[in-house]
């Protein structure tokens, strides 16, 4: 397995796929997977020429299952470890949901010369969780239900979220994939419980205005009109008004998980970003 071991001790495994003198394309996952989630979009930027990369953020996938860490910060000094370990230059960085924000964090402090642009799916920046100023946002009781759900069974839990609102399987007249459902188990139960239970407040907590503001790069903002994890009037089109070079693309009823369920339409619109 490829890996890198961090400052305080942790293995960040990764997979770098295509010739090392290509333009790298790195992508960041959401809770509670691993790198196996982007396996449709490698294999596709592969076949374009790009160095593909996609790392297993700390306790999730393949990972050191971290007991401490598992914070934005923390995940955007490792990716910034990686991005210096195989030399990453003129990237672009792409993060579904969770790792959208992860994005967002580590591309508005990168090092002058590593990103090129940037790309959000179904991401949580600026911030989920409802407050005095973020009326919007969702209750904290929703992510409270989230870890307990987490503590009373993990493994029925990682059931429930792909079956139902993940992938929109729960929509009337959804064709439902089990083979989806059941990677994303996999992918779940690969992960430390103990990392993914903090990272429930990593995603929901972190502010991600000042972030979004202080991105410098081209940005691609992109949701589903029928996110039921990540509501679009609370996250994207907060976003899209925060940045400066950014574009915003709305599809009209596709879920979360819509790099999955409808990759014939998200990659070419990432390659056309990506090439323009």
């Amino acid at each position: 397995m490829s890996t890198i071991t961090t400052r305080d001790g942790t293995e960040i495994y990764y997979k770098d796929w295509g010739p090392k003198d290509a333009q790298p394309i790195v992508f960041h996952h959401g809770w509670p997977l691993s790198a196996d989630d982007w396996d449709n979009q490698m294999l596709f930027f592969l076949e374009q020429g790009y160095r593909v990369i996609a790392h297993d953020r700390r306790g999730h996938g393949r990972s050191t299952p971290t007991a401490t860490g598992n914070e934005m910060d923390t995940y955007a000094a490792d990716v910034a470890e990686l991005a210096t370990a195989l030399d990453l230059r003129n990237a672009v960085h792409i993060g579904h949901s969770t790792g959208g924000g992860e994005v967002a964090h580590y591309v508005a402090r990168a090092e002058p010369g590593r990103v090129a642009k940037a790309v959000l799916i179904g991401a949580v920046p600026p911030v989920m969780v409802k407050s005095e100023t973020n009326p919007g946002g969702l209750p904290i009781e929703v992510f409270d239900g989230f870890r307990a759900a987490l503590v009373a069974n993990r493994a029925q839990f990682y059931i429930d979220v792909p079956t139902g609102p993940f992938y929109g399987f729960n929509r009337a007249g959804a064709k439902v994939s089990q083979g989806a459902i059941d990677n994303w188990w996999r992918q779940g139960m690969m992960g430390g419980a103990k990392a993914h239970y903090d990272c429930i407040k990593a995603f929901s907590e972190t502010d991600f205005t000042e972030d979004l503001k202080a991105i410098d790069v081209p940005i691609l903002i992109l949701h589903g009109d029928d996110d039921q994890i990540v509501p679009i009037a609370d996250s994207a089109l907060l976003a899209a008004k925060l940045v400066k070079h950014g574009t915003l693309k709305i599809y009209e009823g596709l879920p979360h998980g819509m790099c999955t369920t409808h990759p014939d339409i998200i990659n070419p619109d990432l390659l056309a970003f990506i090439k323009g």
